[in-house]
């Protein structure tokens, strides 16, 4: 599918964006592992999300409701049962990688697999705690999708993550409300909290300190009524078209502003970015709040280290912004963005190119310089969601009107993407 998309004068509106794809896979699999109905308002309607419950129900889960509303009949730790047909993630690493550690402690084997794009994406990370744990996963080639993961009665471990990583951390804590004992996973650099939260909230013995998260084994765990807060990921991208396009004013409701994922408005703050939080409150142990955005005069920076980590899934949408503010942008430390679902850094700096923008790729990020102009392009997903919005950002700010190959991406998180955009830009 190709969409076109015209120049804006301003971003004017108020939106509500669908949920938080993390939170909503997150709050689908320990439902599943729970004892009784857990009822998710607000689930994402991307299709990652809907692989998720897909597996699910595979695995003997009844699964009621429809659009951003479900029931999930959880059966407790022991309620799984052994797939009848090979299960399906789609597209989605979040599936393929934090179901592993659930099905990595069940008495059957299963086999987990995904379509052309998850099929090069490298498994390795989870493969080895699995295995310390007394599991056995196979995959193509030692490393690549499909898995077959034969269950077994799983041990604690104690694990430090070689790279950070919120799923191969999620994986591992699923894994580890099997056995008897205390699972340890010690983060060097600190990633998103959302699984952390949502045990504690289904009532997991969980504890967190000096960059350790510990669970014990063999917990209770109790259905919940569960609202997933809208996606601050894909508020970033309707941020940035409002910061670079004059007269803009723009109210996003309802959002996730967990601190482990809102270092995105820090650093758009400190570039001299318009954003304001007039409401805020907490949720099933998540932070929601309305955030109101203005056109800014932004100054530039770089993402580095920790704060590379912490922005991953914004950096395609920063790239583009980098471009339009007055120093540019210069991403480090960004090697994860090569096994993506496309090489982000590539792609990125592609599409940049084919607006007339200058943008250098380095061995693991980018440098995009300031003070330059878009101009109409015919751009290119790759079957990417997260390139295909960015630069329909770009589009908003180009000369003329801009085409946006394989734009059909953009439902893997957001199937709504195209048609609030429309909606908000004047």
């Amino acid at each position: 599918m190709q969409q076109r998309v015209s120049p804006a004068s301003s971003i004017r509106g108020s939106i509500t964006l669908p949920g938080d794809k993390s939170i909503s896979h997150r709050y689908a699999m320990i439902s599943a592992i729970a004892e009784g109905a857990s009822h998710i308002t607000n689930y994402s309607t991307g299709a990652d999300c809907q692989s998720t419950l897909g597996c699910v129900r595979a695995l003997g889960i009844a699964v009621e409701g429809s659009g951003t509303e479900f029931t999930v009949h959880g059966r407790g730790l022991d309620g799984l049962r052994a797939p009848s047909a090979d299960l399906d993630a789609g597209n989605s690493g979040s599936t393929i990688r934090m179901l592993s550690g659930i099905l990595a402690a069940q008495p059957f084997t299963s086999r987990i697999f995904g379509d052309e794009s998850l099929s090069r994406r490298p498994m390795q990370r989870i493969i080895a705690p699995l295995a310390a744990m007394g599991a056995r996963v196979e995959a193509r080639d030692g490393k690549f999708p499909p898995l077959e993961i034969h269950g077994a009665h799983l041990r604690p471990i104690e694990y430090t993550l070689p790279v950070p990583s919120a799923q191969v951390k999620t994986c591992i804590l699923l894994a580890g409300l099997f056995p008897d004992g205390e699972t340890t996973v010690v983060e060097p650099v600190r990633s998103r909290d959302h699984t952390e939260i949502a045990l504690r909230e289904f009532g997991a013995d969980l504890t967190v300190a000096n960059g350790r998260i510990a669970v014990k084994g063999r917990p209770k765990l109790a259905a919940r009524e569960l609202q997933v807060p809208s996606d601050l990921s894909s508020a970033a991208f309707f941020i940035a078209a409002a910061l670079i396009t004059p007269g803009s004013e723009l109210s996003i409701r309802g959002v996730g502003l967990n601190p482990t994922r809102s270092a995105l408005l820090d650093f758009l703050t400190g570039m001299g970015a318009r954003i304001r939080i007039p409401s805020l409150e907490s949720v099933n142990g998540e932070l929601i709040g309305e955030i109101v955005v203005e056109h800014s005069d932004l100054k530039g920076g770089v993402v580095d280290g920790a704060l590379t980590a912490a922005l991953i899934d914004e950096i395609p949408v920063l790239a583009v912004l980098g471009a339009a503010t007055e120093t540019g942008m210069e991403i480090k430390d960004a090697g994860e963005l090569r096994v993506k679902e496309t090489d982000r850094i590539s792609t990125v700096c592609d599409n940049l190119k084919r607006a007339g923008v200058r943008a250098f790729e380095t061995a693991n990020g980018m440098v995009i310089p300031g003070k330059q102009k878009f101009r109409a392009a015919q751009f290119d997903s790759f079957g990417d969601h997260r390139i295909a919005m960015a630069f329909a950002v770009a589009a908003l700010r180009a000369d003329a009107e801009c085409a946006i190959d394989g734009a059909e991406a953009a439902s893997v998180s957001f199937p709504e993407f195209w048609r609030t955009l429309a909606a908000i830009a004047r």
